[in-house]
């Protein structure tokens, strides 16, 4: 494409503090989110008339760190496609080169209605309540199908539709797990890390603080799980205040949760009883993915279509081994974001996503 024509196909406007140069097939772009890794305008596609969702990526070349995590999330994007996961419509760039190719790149994603943190303030049934932890679990299981540990799972991280559809997104921080199960734990968002990340911290006051709240929930773990543990990750355990803990009846009253649905016989004591199979601090006897998909609260939904989906295949299998300079990452960036836009000049990357869900009344 000659750089005059690339040129007549952007067009550049102020949002809120930032400038967003986006493809003229997008219009009436507004602010909906900002965070550390950038910048969500909604917009509306002329090409696949639907509104959008585009991410403004922050400073990705800013250190090696960054522009890892910039190539590992478009190319695990461009690689998933699962009706749980968010969908990637199309990546582009305005810059006309790779010597001009500095700060930003967008990824248009589908638009959501809401994210998880304001979806949980909302009075659910059970119905609701089953069938958003049934399309997370599907979304969970069909990314470690592929291998890939999303690293930061948390409300604000999954997004829902007003129909009930439910997506998990933001791939930044997300890894295969070719080289071993162990995981940087500073890049989990904090009260959402598991037990075994948090025990391989250093110990700050805020860890300490996290370990505490835990047990004193779930109480004191036993000896078997600590003698699964370091020499030094084991003393500062055993060194801690033990507690008994308390009954999943206590931390989790029938008050907390909607009325016994009639429709698909969804009790509080199925609720409880999945939540005690998944908050238990020694990994080895928590639920499992599969196990949770045929739990009582959950299999109402289930369907071989979702849970069985054909894992994705990773296009690059050094995804994570792979050591470049910034330089070297920008490239490799560019070269995808060129790939794609060549794919996508009127359409989308992986094809039209599924239809969606809508809860049965």
């Amino acid at each position: 494409m000659n750089r005059n024509k690339r040129e007549k196909e952007y067009y550049s406007l102020d949002v809120g503090d930032s400038t967003f140069t986006v493809l003229k097939r997008y219009q009436n772009l507004r602010p909906i989110g900002s965070g550390a890794q950038g910048i969500v305008c909604s917009a509306y596609d002329h090409v696949l008339e639907r509104n959008v969702a585009i991410k403004k990526l922050s400073r990705p070349f800013q250190n090696q760190t960054h522009a890892k995590r910039a190539y590992r999330e478009l190319v695990l994007m461009k690689c998933v496609n699962h009706k749980n996961i968010i969908g990637l419509l199309n990546v582009f760039t305005p810059q006309k080169t790779l010597e001009d190719f500095q700060d930003y790149r967008y990824l248009v994603m589908e638009l959501m209605d809401a994210n998880l943190c304001q979806v949980i303030q909302m009075e659910l049934d059970h119905e609701r309540l089953s069938y958003l932890l049934y399309q997370m679990l599907c979304g969970i299981k069909h990314l470690h199908a592929a291998g890939i540990i999303h690293r930061d799972l948390k409300p604000s991280n999954i997004v829902v539709k007003s129909d009930c559809t439910l997506k998990i997104l933001d791939f930044g921080l997300a890894r295969t797990a070719a080289t071993g199960l162990l995981m940087t734990p500073y890049v989990v968002t904090r009260y959402y890390r598991a037990p075994e990340v948090i025990l391989g911290m250093g110990y700050q006051a805020n860890d300490i603080d996290q370990w505490n709240k835990v047990i004193e929930q779930l109480g004191t773990p036993s000896q078997e799980f600590l003698m699964k543990l370091n020499q030094s990750v084991r003393t500062y355990v055993e060194n801690r205040p033990r507690y008994a803990g308390y009954s999943f009846e206590k931390l989790f009253p029938d008050v907390l949760f909607p009325a016994d649905s009639d429709h698909n016989k969804l009790k509080a004591s199925q609720a409880r009883d999945l939540l005690s199979k998944m908050l238990v601090i020694d990994a080895s006897k928590r639920i499992s993915v599969d196990e949770a998909l045929q739990h009582p609260y959950i299999n109402v939904w289930y369907d071989p279509a979702e849970v069985e989906a054909p894992p994705p295949l990773i296009s690059d299998q050094q995804l994570d081994e792979r050591e470049h300079t910034v330089d070297e990452w920008k490239e490799l960036i560019y070269k995808e974001v060129l790939a794609s836009e060549e794919r996508t000049k009127n359409g989308v990357i992986r094809g039209q996503p599924a239809s969606l869900a809508q809860v049965p009344q």
